[in-house]
């Protein structure tokens, strides 16, 4: 796909929403990355369901710490691996406090050093609550990148650093977001709608069901 395909798609998925946002349900940066980490092999809406009734009760490091583990995985046992989960996420809000003050640190290397936060879990944080041009890769921007031909790659680090290459500047704020949207709900896993894609005639899926 060349420089120029590229740049029309992201300007139509600006033109159709110029403000994308996310759907986990956040109020702070740590909201945000204990919704993150709950989210991986998950819905954001059985996360959503979870943490309305957690953040009422404990939504900082101290308030989770006190709450303990057990107390943890009755607000999170619908969500899938949460025993693991919650023991990770107890062991964050330890280290938040230990070395940082309680705060969401802003540097990748220091989130990646949190249990349960891998790249991606990284990524969607510093993009969104941070404002970094960054994109978290998921199954759904995989999936897209290659589908597309936009950013192919093997591995998700693959996509992610085409994506970065080729995404235009003022485009990178808000890729991630327009990626997951469009595969949460246009370019699925199967039976894609591509008769509802706003990009179909620029994406070069050989399997397209629409043809310009």
């Amino acid at each position: 796909m060349n420089a120029s395909k590229r740049r029309a798609i992201f300007e139509r998925f600006h033109e159709a929403n110029p403000e994308p946002r996310g759907e986990l349900h956040y109020r702070s940066p740590f909201e945000l990355l204990i919704a993150v980490i709950l989210s991986a092999q998950a819905t954001d809406k059985s996360v959503n369901l979870a943490t309305d009734a957690l953040y009422q009760h404990a939504n900082t490091p101290r308030a989770l710490l006190e709450l303990g583990q057990k107390g943890l995985e009755r607000y999170v046992k619908s969500i899938g691996l949460y025993r693991t989960k919650a023991k990770n996420i107890i062991a964050t809000c330890k280290l938040l406090l230990e070395h940082h003050n309680g705060e969401v640190p802003r540097s990748r290397d220091a989130l990646e050093a949190l249990p349960g936060v891998g790249r991606k879990t990284a990524n969607v944080v510093l993009n969104i609550a941070f404002g970094e041009p960054t994109i978290a890769v998921d199954t759904h921007i995989f999936r897209i990148g290659n589908r597309t031909g936009i950013a192919p790659g093997k591995t998700p680090l693959e996509v992610e650093q085409r994506l970065l290459k080729f995404v235009p500047e003022e485009f990178k704020l808000h890729a991630h977001h327009w990626l997951i949207l469009h595969g949460r709900y246009i370019c699925v896993a199967r039976a894609p709608k591509c008769g509802e894609c706003l990009i179909r005639d620029l994406c070069e899926w050989k399997g397209k069901l629409v043809t310009e």
